[in-house]
């Protein structure tokens, strides 16, 4: 009764885990990233920083007031302002002169527009991380359940041959080469899954969820990734136009056009008016007056940032075109990985998996029937578990060399 009800609560336990985890598509995981990835929201607060200060560099400078009052008379004591005291009251106003306040909102207005290109760069990057590790995920996964099968009808085997060993019909060394076989699929079963554990780390971070992913993919998810419609000049030219870190680069280049701009204008002095009302410390009483002030530009006409300005620009000009060069080379490079790794998956047959599925099913009653010998038996698995491994994962390869010419390009080739 006790091994029934505790048989009952671990069943138990698996169903509620298995209704726990998370099965998703990519488009559901693309989803789900872009609504709750923290790195994400992070960079958009630095959008609405970018679009505040803009906001700020529109105001007009505040007016400045001013009041003076008699502190001490001899004659009449202290703060003496009543009607035949003293007072005075000024007020003045700032003046920006040759545009500075307009140029300096071109220049926000410029640095907004870069903050949301690093926006889309950074979706760019961690979309790519999220769908390299979700196929290599699931690929992994297919390698376990492979080892899974093998696992539970090898650990059969070895107890059949345990009671022919007790019964002095086998010999020992048959038992212990068996166990040390399933030991060596134990333990490169616990090194996959190693694997998988780290990419589900990973993965529940990118969509911001504790719950565990369980990548699910069908054939149509396969089959779009084909490169025919595009040639390499295409994708050069669309990843010219459509990569947002060449954005950023191009976006940085003119703002260090709009700061030389501004870093001249500032070279112009600005000019402070104001008005004053002096009770009785004038000339005259009740005096009222206008005033009017300027720096004079004899030493500093702001003659280093104008240049770091100017400098700035060929900078960021340099920086600029080796980001463009940069480009054609990675589309380049990423389409020859295509290019391999299609050729590669497709020179091995399509039948691969079910004839060596067929043989494998086949391998172990051969075995236990003595058909064929324990060496040959040995043989065939690694060789099984080897390919299949080596499959699945030329499976994630093709699909990440794909999704990296996804990345390099800045769009989404294969919808």
């Amino acid at each position: 009764m006790r091994i029934y009800i505790f048989g009952l609560f671990v069943s138990l336990a698996h169903t509620l885990h298995a209704q726990d985890t998370l099965r998703l598509s990519t488009r559901q995981a693309d989803s789900l990233f872009l609504q709750n990835n923290l790195e994400l929201l992070a960079e958009k607060y630095q959008i609405d920083i970018a679009k505040s200060i803009e906001i700020q560099d529109r105001l007009w400078n505040n007016p400045t007031f001013g009041v003076e009052v008699s502190a001490y008379n001899p004659s009449r004591g202290a703060f003496d302002v009543g009607k035949n005291g003293q007072k005075a009251f000024t007020i003045s106003q700032m003046i920006t002169r040759a545009g500075k306040r307009n140029k300096q909102v071109a220049l926000d207005v410029e640095s907004t527009r870069k903050s949301e290109y690093q926006f889309y760069d950074l979706i760019r990057t961690l979309k790519f991380e999220l769908r390299e590790i979700f196929f290599e995920s699931y690929y992994l996964e297919q390698t376990v359940a492979l080892y899974d099968n093998q696992i539970n009808t090898l650990t059969t085997t070895v107890a059949a041959f345990q009671k022919e060993y007790e019964r002095k019909n086998i010999s020992l060394k048959e038992v212990v080469r068996l166990k040390a076989l399933l030991f060596q699929l134990s333990n490169n079963r616990a090194d996959i899954l190693f694997e998988i554990q780290e990419n589900q780390r990973d993965l529940r971070t990118l969509i911001n969820t504790d719950r565990p992913v369980k990548p699910t993919v069908d054939s149509s998810d396969i089959r779009r990734y084909q490169l025919a419609r595009y040639t390499p000049s295409t994708l050069i030219d669309r990843a010219l136009q459509s990569r947002a870190d060449l954005k950023v680069a191009q976006s940085q280049t003119k703002e260090a056009e709009l700061n030389y701009t501004l870093q001249k204008a500032l070279a112009v002095p600005d000019i402070e008016i104001g008005a004053v009302y002096d009770q009785a410390s004038n000339y005259v009483n009740h005096y009222f007056g206008v005033n009017a002030s300027i720096s004079l530009p004899f030493f500093n006409r702001n003659q280093g940032n104008i240049r770091a300005a100017k400098t700035n620009i060929s900078y960021y000009k340099t920086a600029e075109n080796a980001r463009q060069n940069s480009i054609g080379n990675q589309v380049d490079a990423a389409i020859e990985k295509v290019n391999i790794a299609e050729k590669a998956y497709q020179s091995v047959e399509n039948q691969f998996t079910d004839q060596f599925q067929l043989l494998s099913t086949g391998i172990y009653d051969n075995f236990q029937k003595r058909n064929i010998t324990l060496l040959e038996f040995i043989d065939f698995i690694e060789t099984y578990n080897e390919s299949i491994q080596e499959y699945n994962r030329l499976q994630a390869d093709r699909i990440k060399v794909y999704e990296e010419l996804n990345y390099v390009v800045g769009e989404e080739l294969f919808n």
